[in-house]
């Protein structure tokens, strides 16, 4: 039994020597061939014989050979399953809690008693934000975590510190998407906005608005009073 125990171990100690060695050559290749690559974050084993995730920036996903010979971009598609096995890894690497969001970060809009919860990522420039704040106003009994991406450019920045920076940030938040009153001159420490960019870089937070619920399902994109409330229960 021991003999066979150590044989075992020997195999695996191999296998594992040979992955290290793939994935080694994979990262030298790609990096002398590609020097424009960004970093590789982690190179592992797919589903398909003799094809590697390359993983960079966190979340972009391409697949290579054993060698690093070629590099292609798109979806792997298990014909069996069905299934978008990119689409699925994907979901996997940008999940984002509900219950690990930051709050300090964010501000709250409430109504009523606010016991439902939502969270959501928002540009103060961004049409359909503004959009889903009328929705909002239909809604009674929730607490809105808002959290500043500006992602529109550099007066979406100038706003986001203005809001960030009074005295009440729901209010004149709410003045600005709702009634249109720009919000005033104002400094502070901001850095929870830069936090937030990079949060929602890192989750493959994208376009604003993007909501995310107590459930932890994320819905991009603007929608409806109805479909808040459907979420919400």
């Amino acid at each position: 039994m021991k003999f066979f125990k150590t044989l075992l171990l020997a195999a695996l100690t191999a296998l594992s020597l040979s992955a290290l060695a793939q994935e080694a050559t994979i990262r030298k290749n790609l990096a002398e061939r590609l020097p424009n690559l960004p970093s590789i974050d982690e190179v592992s084993k797919t589903p398909m014989p003799g094809v590697f995730e390359v993983r960079i920036n966190q979340s972009d996903i391409f697949y290579t050979d054993a060698e690093g010979n070629y590099l292609i971009q798109g979806a792997m598609i298990d014909t069996r399953a069905r299934a978008n096995l990119t689409e699925q890894r994907l979901e996997k690497l940008t999940a984002l809690a509900f219950k690990d969001l930051p709050m300090k970060d964010a501000f709250t809009l409430v109504r009523g008693n606010g016991k439902r919860k939502m969270a959501v990522f928002e540009d103060p420039n961004c049409g359909y934000c503004k959009r889903l704040h009328r929705e909002f106003a239909k809604i009674d009994n929730v607490t809105v975590h808002v959290f500043l991406i500006p992602v529109l450019g550099d007066d979406s920045v100038d706003k986001a510190r203005r809001i960030w920076c009074s005295k009440d940030k729901a209010k004149t938040y709410s003045d600005w998407m709702v009634n249109s009153l720009p919000p005033a001159s104002a400094s502070c420490d901001t850095a929870a906005i830069e936090r937030n960019s990079r949060l929602a870089s890192k989750h493959g937070i994208k376009g604003t608005p993007t909501l995310i619920f107590v459930n932890d399902t994320r819905v991009p994109g603007y929608i409806t009073a109805d479909r808040i409330e459907d979420m919400l229960n």
